[in-house]
């Protein structure tokens, strides 16, 4: 790492943009790469009430090489993101849909039943669905007919949409109480935690590689 530009003084979106495995430590940290990913890193942690030193040197410890690193090319990195995240999401939401009805009636009576869980899950399914539609009949399009474009495509609807969606992952996380299941739980109430934690990951790793990594190759940069 070099010392002229420490990675407390550059924000989490570049640093989970260009460090392999970078991902990985946010999230152990809880700090929102995705769709908080302007923020530099010092701030962030400030905010979580966190030691700057000891997040970087957890991030300096990582081996580049062990992570993969997303496709270079735009359109293979489109396709990336439409065979690992949208394809994942629409195959994976229903499921996990009717499998929290199932716990959250079945476990009615308990203090910790993830109530409102499914509601919860069939609205972020339908908001994913029709952003998706949207990517994947105009945005992804336009980048792929325009890999240098001369005018900035519009992506900040679609950078909105990614900050609903965090809404909708921090929901899920407060019904499910950080996915911390109780004590003597089911098969199926642990097989729903740990399929709605794997879905709040995918889909923050999604946005990141949108907001973070695709889009500012098609966005205005303005002069310094």
């Amino acid at each position: 790492m070099t010392t002229d530009n420490p990675l407390r003084n550059r924000s989490i979106g570049e640093i989970a943009a260009t460090l392999p495995g970078a991902t990985a430590v946010f999230r152990q940290f809880k700090l929102d790469f995705c769709c908080g990913g302007n923020v530099i890193l010092a701030e962030a942690a400030l905010k979580r009430g966190l030691d700057v030193a000891v997040l970087e040197q957890a991030l300096a410890a990582l081996d580049p090489a062990s992570s993969a690193s997303p496709p270079e090319a735009a359109d293979a990195l489109i396709d990336h993101i439409v065979s690992r995240y949208h394809e994942a999401h629409r195959r994976e939401l229903p499921e996990l849909a009717r499998l929290a009805r199932k716990v959250e009636a079945v476990h009615a009576g308990h203090s910790e039943a993830p109530q409102g869980l499914a509601d919860a899950l069939e609205e972020i399914r339908a908001e994913l669905e029709a952003h998706m539609q949207t990517e994947e009949t105009m945005l992804f399009p336009s980048m792929r007919q325009q890999p240098q474009p001369e005018n900035a495509l519009p992506t900040a609807q679609i950078r909105h949409d990614h900050d609903r969606h965090g809404e909708l992952l921090r929901r899920l996380e407060t019904i499910t109480n950080g996915f911390v299941l109780p004590e003597g739980a089911c098969r199926s109430w642990a097989a729903l935690y740990t399929g709605t934690s794997k879905l709040v990951d995918d889909v923050m790793d999604h946005i990141h590689l949108e907001n973070n990594v695709l889009f500012p190759r098609f966005e205005r940069r303005e002069a310094v």
